[in-house]
């Protein structure tokens, strides 16, 4: 019999986005500042948004400075996200001054903790209109664009742990960033004929957010204040890192390497990449002729119920001391 061979799959594309036009929201500091200037650093300009005018405009020159010569560089827009008016503005700062609007990175957010009962409606509706709205309105206004050129574009929506597992203390960002990982699959079947992408990207990292956590405070305390370097359970076992370990799966997911990856939710961190599943069945019973209250009560321990899911975020594996 002849032999057969495993044909050898093609070189992966260059991840380079020179020419590429980029909106980064919420990028006057943290994760949203690494995206930027990770993007710039691979070629793209890029419009970096921040509610703070002067924040916005050091963090355009940080970015700028650090793409070195690879040709990106930043202009700042100072605007608060999660309004039409607002997602208009920064899709046409790009075109005024790049000509175009390849990729659009929906990081701005805030955060408005408090458990149920004590939520207040502020709480719950400003947290939604940052992250939910303004997602959806930026994404809006970017498809818009993209489908105009006809060239294709990329839409990376930034999730969380939290909207993928619930977090105690967290009933409005949960439930936006449950949003936006429904919302990535479903645009990705939505704009699928125009050659844009959309995915979720799951980011854990050492920020301003996550130093209030015990477990990682102190690690994160020492990163911050004298540049220790994060120990290894938390950098893999944790998959939590810096903001920079975070940025590196923006500049691929926008760049042509990328271009059959949608409706995806990837997560990064540290020394880990992920990609999580999507919502699905985990177990199925069946009564002929259909359910009473009873028999799914007589069904329930025995069958789908048997294995019930875990909620929440786990907690942290500390090492033995």
């Amino acid at each position: 019999m002849p032999e057969t061979t495993t044909p050898t799959p093609p070189p992966p594309a260059t991840v380079d986005l020179s020419g590429k036009a980029a909106v980064v929201t919420g990028s006057g500091r943290g994760l949203g500042l690494a995206y930027a200037t990770a993007l710039a650093r691979a070629g793209a300009r890029v419009v970096v948004n921040d509610l703070d005018e002067d924040l916005a405009q050091e963090a355009a020159k940080a970015v700028t400075e650090a793409a070195g010569g690879s040709g990106g560089r930043a202009v700042a827009e100072a605007v608060a996200v999660g309004t039409a008016e607002a997602a208009d503005r920064l899709v046409a700062r790009a075109v005024e001054e790049f000509g175009r609007l390849d990729i659009l990175v929906t990081n701005a957010g805030i955060l408005r903790d408090r458990v149920l009962w004590k939520m207040s409606d502020d709480d719950f509706d400003a947290v939604l209109t940052t992250h939910l709205k303004g997602t959806f309105t930026c994404a809006r206004a970017a498809a818009i664009r993209m489908r105009e050129q006809g060239e294709g574009g990329r839409l990376i929506l930034v999730g969380s742990p939290a909207g993928q597992r619930g977090n105690f203390g967290q009933t409005n960002y949960a439930a936006a960033k449950a949003g936006i990982a429904a919302m990535a699959r479903t645009w990705s079947m939505e704009l699928a004929k125009a050659k844009i992408t959309a995915n979720a990207i799951v980011p854990v990292a050492a920020t301003a957010m996550t130093e209030t956590i015990p477990a990682f405070a102190p690690y994160v305390e020492a990163l911050r204040l004298r540049g220790t370097p994060l120990p290894d359970f938390l950098r893999k076992g944790e998959g939590f890192g810096t903001a920079e370990d975070c940025a590196a799966l923006v500049p691929f997911l926008a760049s042509d390497a990328a271009h059959e990856i949608t409706g995806q939710c990837i997560g990064i961190g540290g020394d880990r990449l992920a990609l999580w599943s999507h919502p699905q069945e985990a177990a199925t019973a069946y009564a002929d002729g259909g359910w009473s209250p009873q028999t799914i009560a007589d069904a329930w321990h025995t069958s789908v119920g048997a294995r019930p899911e875990s909620v929440g975020i786990p907690a942290p594996r500390l090492p033995e001391r």
